[in-house]
């Protein structure tokens, strides 16, 4: 197995092919395991309509699924599950604005490390748009693990969640295909829908004999809702995943990068009044990994496939989809409870993408 770049109508074409190679048993397999493994789905968020799915580079080679199959710990993505808990919370207790100390903070043995300097207080928009993880240790300790375990569990995650603190970095393990199912609500006006692969099956007459309905369970409240479409906005316009902006995506996104301890894992999750995404990068074995936060985060590993692909989507006018279709907010909507706009944002985050995430301890 090996890529192949060509260059067709002027651009560069990354494709697979084969080769003859002598190689030691030893180093086939240190080649193979090499390879990078990518799990990607995309999904219509209202009827749950997959339109895109790729369980690894090339199914000849690497067999094994890692969008229903393989489940990773998902980072940072998992923020927005604990942030929904504290927008659902009565009386304005969180809301976008709301300002927290910004220092690392010690639960008993467990003192969670950031990749940023701290100090002062940071609103709780600002800190999800730098996936600060002092501020996410301070919500779940307020708030509780084990809720944030029912929490996940409403937007279908399934598998085992230890109810621990450093749940709230992520750290245990989903596939992507959850995770696109997950990410819907925040499309769908709060409104989950599970995957659909399969929409009928008919006999050999022609007759239905079985008919998919979409699965959609309500995990969050409008107004939470609104509050979380205006600050994962701001993720992708200000902080992890401003990237995006450089492949000439202007469309309304929301997302959250994602990127685990020893940078083996990396994510993007991203979603559109249209569409939600997930893309997740790795090692085909958990101690593969990259060697530095240069390509080993989120932001650099899988948010640039997700651009790559929606400028695809947005350039065939077939698929119609537009970079025009808006998120819709109630009229007179202030996220944080008083006179502002809808897009209630921060300035552009000035530090580099790479001081970000992927600390547990």
């Amino acid at each position: 197995f090996t890529y192949t770049t060509t260059v067709k109508n002027g651009r560069k074409v990354v494709g697979t092919s084969t080769k003859s190679a002598r190689m030691s048993p030893r180093d086939s397999v240190l080649y193979m395991k090499s390879i990078l493994r990518t799990g990607f789905m995309a999904m219509d968020p209202q009827n749950g309509y997959v339109k895109a799915y790729v369980g690894g580079p090339d199914f000849q080679f690497f067999q094994y699924d890692m969008v229903n199959r393989g489940r990773r710990q998902i980072g940072s993505t998992a923020k927005p599950f604990l942030y929904t808990m504290a927008m659902e919370q009565p009386g304005n207790e969180f809301t976008p604005q709301t300002m927290m100390a910004n220092t690392q903070p010690v639960f008993g043995n467990w003192a969670p490390r950031n990749g940023r300097r701290g100090g002062g207080s940071i609103s709780l928009i600002d800190a999800l748009t730098q996936s600060n993880n002092w501020i996410s240790a301070r919500l779940i300790h307020a708030l509780g693990p084990e809720q944030l375990v029912k929490k996940e569990r409403m937007f279908g995650i399934t598998g085992y969640i230890e109810p621990t603190l450093p749940l709230c970095l992520g750290t245990n393990d989903v596939n992507v295909a959850e995770m696109v199912g997950a990410y819907s609500a925040f499309a769908n006006k709060g409104v989950r829908t599970s995957p659909v692969l399969v929409t009928k099956i008919t006999d050999a007459s022609g007759q239905t004999i079985w008919m998919n309905t979409p699965h959609r369970v309500e995990v969050t409240n409008e107004d939470a809702y609104h509050k979380m479409v205006t600050m994962l906005m701001n993720v992708v316009r200000a902080g992890t995943g401003r990237g995006l902006a450089s492949f000439g995506i202007t469309a309304e996104t929301g997302g959250k990068t994602g990127t685990t301890n020893t940078n083996s894992d990396t994510w993007f999750m991203a979603f559109t009044p249209q569409i939600v995404v997930g893309v997740w990068v790795g090692g085909e074995e958990r101690y593969i990994h990259f060697n530095t936060m240069a390509f080993g985060q989120g932001a650099r590993a899988a948010l640039p496939i997700y651009g790559l692909y929606m400028q695809k989507v947005y350039g065939d006018k077939s698929l119609h989809y537009s970079q025009d279709t808006k998120f819709q907010f109630p009229e007179g909507f202030a996220p944080c409870g008083g006179d502002d706009s809808p897009y209630t944002s921060t300035v552009v985050d000035s530090e580099p993408e790479d001081t970000g995430e992927g600390v547990f301890e």
